[in-house]
């Protein structure tokens, strides 16, 4: 039986994280709520299965160099923490300049696509997005599970999976209706200034980490 409790702490920084990315509007959810206003729920979360996945890929991946970096040169974690918390902020910076001026919240149109070309479509989406390279760049700078064992790793992968599902699922099913997506832009600029704070301190909090 693996031991899972020692990374806990990391890898509940790393889902705290992600919960945030995953729920923020950006080309995913834009691409999610066009699906699920044009072609309902079910296409939506079929888009959405495709995104979750593409994030996983974009998650091993980036596990992967984050690694191989790692193994060549000590102080590369230092350097990626910095890089990760500079990103973090810069998020910050967006989320607190969308809350004092909202953009509109516009989906994207994909016209009438089958069920697999939705999940392709979610994946490509979300795999080549650099953004969600930049953002699980930023996670991978916690170092979650490094040292952890293959099964620790496994479960970390499937977590965030469920995560990003969840997320965008969310999005699928909440903006499909026109009520809740009225009640979205009505509060958005408290939503978007409470992102913009816990960004702002998971960047502090990275950026003066000591591991």
């Amino acid at each position: 039986m693996f031991d899972i409790a020692t990374f806990m702490p990391g890898i509940i920084a790393a889902y705290a994280i992600l919960l945030i990315g995953a729920s923020s509007p950006g080309p995913s959810v834009a691409m999610v709520i066009g699906v699920a206003t044009r072609q309902g729920r079910s296409s939506a979360l079929t888009a959405t299965l495709g995104i979750a996945l593409g994030s996983v890929t974009i998650n091993i991946l980036t596990m992967l160099g984050v690694g191989i970096v790692l193994s060549q040169a000590a102080w590369a974690m230092s350097l990626l923490r910095f890089v990760g918390a500079a990103y973090l902020l810069y998020l910050s910076y967006g989320a607190f300049r969308r809350a004092m001026n909202p953009p509109e919240l516009q989906s994207v149109n994909t016209g009438s696509k089958t069920f697999l070309k939705l999940f392709i479509a979610g994946y490509l989406l979300q795999v080549t997005n650099p953004k969600t390279i930049s953002f699980w760049l930023a996670i991978a700078s916690i170092g979650a599970v490094e040292g952890a064992t293959i099964g620790v790793i496994i479960v970390f992968v499937i977590g965030a999976f469920v995560i990003s599902f969840i997320c965008h699922g969310a999005w699928a099913v909440a903006l499909s209706t026109q009520r809740v997506r009225e009640a979205y832009i009505d509060k958005r600029k408290c939503i978007e200034a409470a992102l913009g704070g816990f960004l702002a301190f998971a960047a502090y909090k990275l950026a003066t980490s000591e591991n």
